[in-house]
């Protein structure tokens, strides 16, 4: 299969979740035989902080503009599929454009699907309109459950489908290292996080002035109080992910109020700790229970009390469970499988659709 992705960024991880899915998907993809060509738009922010390294999986290209994606007409237009990412800038042009030009399968790829629906509910169309929605054979959803009914039935998208985000087994793997942190976040920050990491680690924090905390990740507010005991890490480059789940003896896992609300949302975050075998406190939304078994493969905490208890336990056999739970179902293999069962159900419904159109106009 030739395959063509226009995403958010491939080339960094800095300030966003999506450069790590694509990396370990399409790693994953590409070895299953595909060919895979990465369109990413060239952004400052971005080029001053690319961590991506020597990468022989796909074709990295980088574009001006719009108008600057017509040096690759010619592949789009005969890509066997063609997958449009969210938060794509000019994504609504971006995706008018390929299903101009692609003859293969068009996809949109939703690793936000949350925050993209409460945008179109609020008429904020800043990288998908529901005109798009129809016209992309399948929508790719980070969230599972009811919402996919609801992106068929309300916006038209012929076929909804789950595609979870997952983790690079051979990159997130257990390390044998001294414990620096009792409990660590890994996350840009997000206002509509922050009152749960308050709850869930500042307050323990401040409780617990003997035990060490960790929150990484960019964009804090610098006027923001941290206590003492609550080391700050800007950004953590992929690369150092592993060691520091490593050196955590549990970590934290905060979801945005969007994908609380849609459920079926797992971050990025619980797989790579859970490949790690690090032990997952997280906050409590619908579905998680369908991920990881609460009380044996992941602890879900409400308020600082059941953080603080859970940093008295000893959560070793945990974190073994999770990674055993991760690797069995939630790795880019088992991602990269998914996408193209997918992506032929979605070639093989457009042949079954021209075969009726044409036997109709017989």
């Amino acid at each position: 299969m030739k395959l063509v992705v226009l995403g958010l960024s491939l080339s960094s991880s800095w300030g966003n979740g999506h450069a790590t899915t694509f990396r370990a998907l399409l790693k994953a993809f590409a070895a299953r035989g595909h060919s895979i060509l990465f369109l990413e738009r060239d952004k400052p922010w971005y080029a001053s902080n690319r961590d991506l390294g020597e990468v022989d999986y796909c074709r990295l290209e980088l574009y001006d503009s719009p108008d600057d994606l017509n040096r690759w007409r010619g592949e789009v237009a005969a890509a066997d599929a063609v997958i449009v990412g969210s938060y794509v800038p000019d994504g609504v042009e971006v995706g008018a454009w390929v299903q101009r030009t692609a003859q293969g399968v068009t996809a949109f790829y939703d690793i936000d699907t949350p925050v993209t629906l409460a945008k179109l509910e609020r008429d904020d169309f800043e990288y998908l309109t529901p005109e798009l929605i129809p016209g992309y054979d399948v929508y790719l959803s980070f969230t599972g459950g009811p919402t996919l009914r609801h992106i068929e039935d309300h916006y038209g998208s012929p076929a909804a489908r789950p595609l979870y985000c997952s983790v690079d087994a051979e990159r997130y793997r257990p390390l044998d290292m001294p414990k620096r942190w009792d409990l660590s976040y890994l996350g840009t920050y997000s206002p509509d996080r922050q009152p749960t990491l308050d709850r869930l680690l500042i307050e323990p924090a401040r409780r617990c002035p003997d035990r060490r905390f960790v929150v990484a990740g960019p964009q804090y507010p610098v006027d923001l109080d941290w206590p003492a005991n609550v080391e700050r890490i800007d950004h953590v480059p992929p690369a150092d992910h592993p060691a520091f789940y490593a050196a955590s003896r549990f970590t934290l896992n905060v979801t945005r109020a969007d994908m609380i609300k849609a459920g079926w949302s797992p971050s990025v975050r619980l797989f790579e700790a859970g490949a790690c075998a690090t032990p997952i406190i997280s906050d409590r939304w619908d579905g998680i229970d369908d991920l990881f078994a609460p009380g044996r493969e992941i602890i879900l905490a409400d308020t600082s009390k059941d953080v603080i208890a859970a940093l008295d336990t000893d959560a070793a056999e945990m974190g073994r469970a999770a990674q055993a739970k991760t690797l069995s179902g939630h790795t880019a293999g088992h991602r990269a499988e998914e996408l193209e069962k997918w992506l032929i159900e979605a070639a093989e419904s457009g042949r079954e659709t021209f075969r009726t159109r044409k036997s109709s106009a017989a």
